[in-house]
């Protein structure tokens, strides 16, 4: 997908918004409607690089986890945007994708735990239960 079709879809977007509302709104509305158009770039994006299988798959996953839904779409469309993308994206590669994200996550999520040598004794205990 080309910068171009990007641009022209947001302009299109942007002549129907200012049709439709005009400017007669606060800064909630602003950003209500600016949050609104990306989403629906977003939606139209996925909608030309994904095939229904996929997109039906990604919808299941933000059922059950909104932001890894999220992330694997927002790394789509990052690859769609620097042309790495030269075909609709199938479930499988999806699949790949979304094993990508799940490594890269975990790998955010790590918990170290650092345990005491020498493990508890007797003195340790009666402090602790002395001061509860």
């Amino acid at each position: 997908m080309a910068d171009a079709d990007l641009e022209a879809i947001r302009a299109a977007r942007r002549q129907q918004l200012q049709e439709q509302g005009g400017g007669s709104g606060g800064q909630g509305d602003q950003e209500d409607e600016k949050r609104q158009q990306e989403q629906q770039v977003r939606t139209s994006i996925l909608a030309q690089i994904l095939t229904p299988a996929a997109s039906d798959r990604i919808n299941r996953i933000r059922l059950v986890k909104a932001s890894r839904a999220d992330d694997v779409e927002t790394r789509l469309i990052t690859l769609a945007r620097s042309g790495q993308l030269r075909q609709k994206v199938d479930e499988e590669q999806l699949k790949q994708i979304l094993e990508a994200v799940s490594e890269a996550q975990e790998e955010r999520e790590k918990v170290v735990v650092h345990r005491r040598k020498g493990g508890w004794d007797e003195d340790d205990l009666d402090d602790l239960l002395n001061d509860i």
